[in-house]
């Protein structure tokens, strides 16, 4: 039988324990609050309400092979330094080339994570998540 795995926000952590996931045979549903993936790398010109931003002019401060993915190198062409949006590009990269937007599921928040009370023989979690068309629980096992 298949585990299945929530995995919660798809940030740069969040993408790769999808792809960990899927490499151990895992089936990962990653419920992302927000219209997008980037997590705090997602620019926007007016800052939700609830969610931190980063600046416009943002750069980062380490050198591009320090922060990719081992698995995923950042093109060669990118500046040692990047700017925040083509870090936003390369997750895009990741995630298509993994192919791990499938597994996302969009405007779904989590609401409540608690352990079922079969727990210690399961290892299951019951995730209550909310989207537009309400709340949902699901039983699944978190990374």
């Amino acid at each position: 039988m298949v585990q299945k795995v929530a995995v919660i926000g798809a940030g740069p952590s969040g993408l790769t324990s999808i792809k960990a996931c899927l490499d151990e045979g895992m089936e990962p549903t990653c419920f992302e609050s927000s219209d997008d993936m980037g997590g705090l790398w997602r620019f926007k010109e007016v800052s939700e309400p609830n969610r931190a931003s980063i600046y416009r002019s943002l750069t980062i401060n380490i050198w591009k092979e320090m922060m990719c993915y081992s698995d995923f190198p950042i093109p060669a062409d990118y500046p040692n330094y990047m700017h925040h949006s083509k870090i936003l590009k390369y997750f895009r990269m990741y995630a298509d080339h993994f192919k791990l937007l499938q597994h996302i599921r969009f405007q779904t928040s989590v609401k409540k994570v608690t352990k079922r009370p079969d727990f210690p023989r399961t290892g299951q979690w019951e995730v209550v998540t909310e989207n537009k068309d309400g709340l949902e629980e699901r039983s699944l096992h978190l990374p």
